[in-house]
């Protein structure tokens, strides 16, 4: 039947064409259904205006897992890492400024000029985290085990993880505890004085979250914000050359080489299950495909809440998916410039320089993200909110026409629902209260803006298909990862239908560009035969 297939997989995010890419690589006839015009999910590049190249959702890549690039040869289907250095500028309201990595020489003397006893603790800092890594990142392509089993083989997988965790000693074991489960500022507090080093480092740890670097679970997203590699370098991010849609674009290119077949502007209507057993999927147009296999790369509340009959899932287990947090502050703001940010801390007259390459941070203090979050907290948009700028055709000519720019602005904090008003009434003055601030610290910056596009939590929903705007697919809390992802007892990438899986951030390890969910989900189902 030409409709027939061995595989189905619903969403073609960068995770859900991994997966295609593996089973297709294995032999399986693939199907990949996707709702939009283009593959990715929120990993592309649109064409937003005539020569301006954006990366509209995702904008740089780290995490993107090396045996991933390598299985798939990425690179013969264009698949190219720009590194970036500096990693990071930071000005300040006192005219100075904190520049940042990967240079370990330059780092060391820009934290001296806020703090002699930081710059010597920061290697320190580093390699606390490094020690940490060394345990935690091989676990980022493992399936969790299942604390309720009793089976041998998770009973060994659960040995091996305690016996390599007290194989780290009693310090940094102690270290990475506090970092799976607590918040991020007691932990920069304790280790360094500086309030400009601290402010730099602690928007790492509530990008995506709905919350504030003192709240438990922020020291995680920061930390899994430290894992990843660019070429080979450890904790280096760097930019795609042709816009973060170059990496979905080149998995999809990998999987069709071995044989997927993607569709897009396929719209998935309904999973369709029968004696417990899923066995295809209806499209919205009524268009039906079988397969023994589906496989969701949507989140959680759309796989089980939206596409399926609640009375084909155990009752325990839907509440389980009912209570997953999908809380979003985080508004993306698109920008074409005319030129670059001419900031007054370093001036740069037009020009490209060194404060351009990595991620621009308007965030002078911890203190300043708290009251950031303390505004979202009681339901409306930050007026001062923490701004992560980054621009990257100051490494990527492709993006742009010559002598302009994208500046891509990460912005918190923006509550899905707002008291007394709408994001359509108040999405431009968020934008505009934004460019205020951006021109304090780069005077010429409003005159400088060519186009926009303002993004906030429930225009995410709508363009991408993410519950709330949450661009990790549910909140990267405790009780949401690793064996809880995305509930007790189904971390395997199966659910409680046979023949139905999940692949997408939903499931361990969460989100990020990193394709490492769509890979254990496509070993656990080749397993399964």
């Amino acid at each position: 039947m030409p409709n027939n297939y061995d595989a189905i997989i619903i969403g073609a995010g960068h995770n859900g064409l991994v997966t295609a890419a593996y089973l297709a690589k294995a032999g399986y006839r693939v199907l990949v259904l996707e709702r939009r015009e283009l593959v990715g999910g929120c990993c592309i590049t649109e064409e937003l205006w005539p020569g301006f190249k954006v990366s509209t959702a995702a904008y740089v890549n780290s995490l993107l897992r090396p045996e991933i690039i390598r299985d798939l040869e990425l690179k013969k289907y264009g698949f190219e890492m720009l590194p970036r250095s500096p990693s990071s500028f930071t000005p300040f309201p006192d005219g100075r400024y904190l520049m940042m990595g990967p240079d370990k020489e330059m780092t060391h003397k820009e934290i001296a000029k806020f703090s002699a006893n930081d710059a010597e603790a920061y290697p320190k800092y580093e390699d606390m985290l490094t020690r940490v890594a060394d345990f935690l990142e091989p676990m980022l392509v493992e399936t969790p085990p299942n604390p309720f089993s009793t089976s041998l083989g998770n009973l060994w997988q659960l040995a091996k993880t305690g016996w390599k965790f007290k194989g780290m000693g009693q310090d940094v074991a102690g270290e990475a505890v506090e970092i799976l489960t607590g918040a991020a500022r007691p932990i920069l507090d304790r280790w360094f004085e500086s309030d400009e080093l601290k402010a730099t480092i602690a928007t790492d740890a509530v990008i995506g979250a709905f919350a504030p670097p003192s709240h438990p679970g922020t020291a995680y997203v920061l930390f899994h914000h430290v894992m990843g590699e660019c070429n080979g370098v450890r904790g280096v991010w760097g930019y795609v050359r042709g816009g973060m849609g170059t990496v979905s674009n080149s998995i999809a290119s990998a999987a069709k080489s071995y044989g997927a077949e993607i569709r897009t502007n396929a719209d998935v209507g309904k999973i369709l299950v029968k004696d417990g057993y899923a066995y295809g999927v209806a499209l919205k147009d009524g268009t039906e495909f079988t397969a023994p296999r589906v496989i969701s790369g949507a989140d959680a509340h759309v796989t089980f809440v939206r596409l399926m009959d609640s009375k084909d899932l155990p009752t325990e287990f839907l509440a389980a998916i009912n209570r997953i947090d999908y809380s979003s502050a985080t508004v993306k703001i698109n920008v074409a410039v005319d030129r670059p940010p001419n900031w007054k801390a370093l001036p740069s007259d037009g020009k490209i320089g060194p404060q351009h390459h990595g991620t621009m941070h308007i965030c002078p203090s911890q203190d300043y993200i708290e009251r950031a979050y303390d505004d979202a907290k009681y339901g409306r948009w930050s007026q001062n909110p923490m701004i992560e700028c980054t621009m990257a055709t100051a490494l990527d000519n492709t993006l742009a026409p010559e002598g302009k720019h994208i500046v891509s602005m990460f912005v918190q904090y923006a509550p899905y629902h707002l008291k007394d008003t709408t994001w359509e009434v108040e999405k431009d003055k968020f934008a505009d209260r934004c460019f205020d601030i951006i021109e304090e610290y780069a005077p010429g910056f409003k005159s400088s803006v060519l186009h926009r596009l303002v993004i906030p939590p429930p225009d995410m929903e709508r363009l991408w298909g993410i519950t709330g705007g949450n661009i990790m697919q549910g909140t990267m809390s405790l009780s949401n990862m690793a064996s809880f992802r995305p509930a007790a007892g189904y971390a395997n990438y199966r659910t409680p239908v046979k023949g139905l899986y999940m692949c997408g951030a939903a499931t361990h390890p969460g989100g990020g560009v990193m394709g490492a969910c769509g890979l254990n989900a496509a070993r656990e189902i080749l397993r399964d035969g």
